[in-house]
């Protein structure tokens, strides 16, 4: 595996180490992929280890006594490994591998409504559960669920005019009453970074659990979980460059090992007879029937290859080419980003929309121009409707994005506004 070296960060040696960036699209145009939080694209050192473990290592894990399980069975936990020191985990158990974010989302949220979890985590009914208005639905959906099944209450955090995080009734919005806190590090719409330690100082003060959705965090911005003090956080494979199929849920161990199992099955079990089961300790209690073997092989070869660069760079990197696509954009007359205005405290999502032109239409015209971007509500209804859009543009950038990209990006809508005549 090569990549740039930690002091420096060159990003056209970079590219070279993803090999669908030099793809050409049609009418023989350069593609300009600026859609990485939809999904990231993959180095060829993902693209290998999925490879070789296909064809030199394929078995089940922790079934198979032969040489080929034991070796599936190690690979696969060094994915763990990997991925634990990646995010700083304090214990490599605390990572439970799940088929992305959703479920790992899900997870949480259904064993907390469960009759099994203690009476002090455990959400009911007099109970709130805390959310915000600009979660993807994969952090509104489940906890609706929980709280129509438990009879808990769903509460939540609006957001500004400026698309941040409204704090202004953080102490009555988070009371006694409150079970869970759950939000987003960082919006897949908005683009915003949220302000955690303020949010999990208060849950913690009134003895609330919290969740982070880190899908967008975790690709972007160096985590230490053990310092950000939450007590899950959920992220997937395939924006960190990682394979599609793979997600994590890591968890405070005390807190993993006291929750029920959410599905049953093979190798979450400790004992099982006719009558009734005992469960395996975290993480495998979580992880029921055969595993995502090499996708987290494939995960682990994706931390290694972030690590090699050094997050601190590709955060600094998303940082600068965001905010020169937010200069650029501004001079597109009729254009409106939908979220904060400027690089601060933002990540490299930016949503928009044109004046006269249906996003669809958008992403249409820029994709006959090679331009790879997403339309739609990108699965955050709520935040539209809170700024008044039905959809947007979103052009989302990472590690391999240049200035030429952003460049094109704007050529292209250009293009776009000259073509239906706005």
């Amino acid at each position: 595996m090569t990549v740039a070296e930690p002091a420096t960060y060159d990003v056209t040696r970079i590219r070279e180490d993803f090999p669908i960036l030099a793809r050409r699209m049609s009418g023989d145009r350069p593609l300009v992929y600026l859609d990485s939080a939809n999904t990231s694209q993959k180095p060829t050192a993902v693209i290998d280890a999925l490879d070789d473990h296909y064809r030199q290592h394929n078995a089940n894990v922790a079934r198979a006594m032969h040489q080929l399980g034991a070796e599936a069975t190690g690979a696969f936990e060094d994915g763990r490994t990997k991925v634990a020191a990646f995010i700083g985990a304090p214990q490599r158990e605390e990572v439970v591998f799940t088929k992305n974010a959703s479920e790992a989302l899900n997870l949480v949220a259904r064993v907390l409504g469960d009759d099994a979890t203690s009476v002090q985590h455990r959400v009911r009914e007099g109970r709130d559960v805390v959310i915000t208005e600009m979660e993807h639905h994969s952090n509104i959906v489940p906890w609706q669920l929980l709280t129509e099944r438990t009879g808990a209450t769903l509460r939540w955090f609006g957001i500004t005019d400026e698309g941040r995080l409204d704090l202004s009734q953080l102490e009555q919005l988070i009371t006694e009453r409150t079970a869970v806190v759950s939000l987003t590090w960082v919006s897949n719409m908005l683009g915003t970074i949220n302000p955690l330690e303020t949010v999990i100082q208060r849950a913690h003060e009134v003895g609330a659990l919290v969740v982070v959705d880190a899908s967008q965090a975790v690709p972007q911005l160096p985590v230490d979980v053990a310092a950000l003090g939450a007590d899950f956080v959920a992220f997937t494979g395939h924006k960190m460059v990682g394979p599609t199929g793979i997600g994590v849920l890591w968890g405070r161990y005390d807190l993993l090992a006291e929750l029920p199992p959410f599905l049953g099955g093979g190798e979450m079990i400790e004992t099982v007879t006719m009558e009734r089961s005992t469960f395996a300790p975290p993480p495998s209690r979580f992880e029921a029937g055969t595993p995502p073997i090499a996708q987290a092989v494939g995960l682990g070869a994706a931390a290694d290859y972030l690590s090699a660069i050094g997050m601190e760079n590709v955060a600094a990197h998303e940082r600068e080419i965001t905010a020169y696509a937010l200069g650029r954009l501004q001079e597109i007359d009729g254009l409106s980003v939908v979220g904060p205005k400027d690089a601060d405290m933002r990540g490299g999502a930016v949503s928009f929309t044109l004046d006269g032109v249906h996003p669809h239409d958008v992403a249409q015209l820029l994709d006959s121009r090679g331009v790879a971007v997403r339309a739609g509500h990108h699965c955050a209804k709520p935040a539209h409707q809170r700024f008044g859009v039905q959809s947007t543009t979103r052009a989302s950038f990472y590690l391999y994005t240049t200035t030429s990209d952003i460049d094109a990006l704007v050529d292209a809508l250009h293009h776009t506004k000259t073509y239906f005549g706005t």
